[in-house]
């Protein structure tokens, strides 16, 4: 008996893998609710009646919008084969770009739209580097996309405890608050910025187009299965992964511009601008499984997660941690499962 490779795994063996080990992933966290000393009837419960109510619906579209945004992009690197781990820090440039814009340059009707081309723009050049770096010395992207999430967090940090700190702020790090005109708009009397969330649904229907339906899309799915098979082809792959990272930064930097003109209206901590979404929108961009119109489903998905991580730490005082170690046991269930799929038994004599 061996392990080998299963070139076309059925529908029903996928479904049944990621089945089997999603159950597991459940009965893990239930053990540990019950080893916290909580049932865990109960916390599954409080985790998920966040749909069953108008405000938590609207919590859940709030966590969803950046998930989307950044998922998107992602779902589409990792399908080529450009692992981009920094979408958090290309989140926080992406808002040092559109705080730049919003407090130091004339504001008027074209407030906006300057923060989403300067926070996307800064963001995306930010990823082009390390692929850039990949394509030029053979550098990790894993390894620098990485490394850059702490240059720009300390950037943030810097920035709001030094030259960007509010003239009118005592004890606490943040810019001054933005002016009107560099406030997006909200969903009724909820923390959504519509123009985002519409920006991000958009942007998972372009991208699925464009990888599925265009010349160019081809070219990134021969390059994602099989590089050897792209360059024999004369595929040229230094500027398939440069327009790759290209977009994916920009989607991670336009999530930024809508956390900081959106919700907050000023530029503060990194830790208050992302709530880890650029680390979580990796999980959204796995389960979509290299379908960036799938996250439409995925990142609402961990949006609930999320806000139900709130409910959990609130109404029974539990770590806020709980719903990393969620989030780490789908991650594991994913790796699991997708080998489980890709792999069958076969019997020799």
């Amino acid at each position: 008996m061996r392990l080998e490779l299963d070139p076309s795994p059925t529908p029903a063996k996928v479904a049944l893998s990621y089945g089997a080990f999603f159950l597991l992933t459940f009965l893990l966290l239930a053990l540990l609710f019950a080893l916290y000393g909580v049932s865990p009837l109960r916390a599954f419960g409080l985790l998920f009646s966040v749909v069953l109510d108008p405000l938590g619906l609207f919590e859940v579209l709030r966590r969803a919008v950046p998930l989307l945004l950044i998922g998107a992009g992602l779902s589409l690197a990792f399908r080529v084969g450009f692992f981009n781990i920094g979408a958090e820090g290309q989140l926080l440039l992406g808002a040092v770009g559109a705080a730049y814009a919003a407090l130091f340059l004339p504001t008027g009707p074209w407030t906006l739209p300057l923060m989403f081309l300067l926070g996307g723009g800064l963001s995306a050049l930010w990823a082009l580097l390390a692929a850039w770096l990949r394509v030029r010395f053979g550098a990790s992207e894993i390894l620098t996309t990485l490394m850059q999430n702490y240059l720009a967090y300390y950037l943030v940090v810097y920035l709001v405890a030094g030259p960007w700190k509010g003239e009118r702020v005592f004890g606490f790090l943040y810019t001054d608050t933005f002016p009107q005109a560099a406030w997006l708009p909200r969903l009724g009397e909820s923390l959504v910025p519509w123009p985002t969330l519409l920006l991000g649904v958009l942007a998972a229907l372009f991208l699925h187009f464009l990888l599925f339906r265009t010349p160019l899309g081809l070219e990134w799915r021969v390059l994602g299965d099989n590089p050897k098979a792209a360059r024999y082809l004369g595929l040229r792959e230094g500027r398939l992964l440069l327009l790759v990272a290209l977009l994916s930064g920009l989607l991670a930097g336009v999530a930024g511009v809508g956390e900081v003109a959106g919700i907050h209206h000023k530029l503060l901590e990194p830790a208050q601008i992302s709530l880890g979404y650029g680390f979580t929108a990796i999980l959204v961009a796995w389960l979509a499984r290299g379908g960036p119109l799938f996250t439409l489903l995925t990142a609402p998905l961990m949006g609930v997660v999320l806000a139900g991580g709130d409910l959990l730490k609130l109404e029974l005082s539990m770590p806020f941690r709980v719903v990393d170690v969620f989030a780490g046991l789908m991650l594991l269930a994913l790796i699991g499962a997708e080998a489980l799929a890709r792999h069958r038994v076969v019997w020799r004599r």
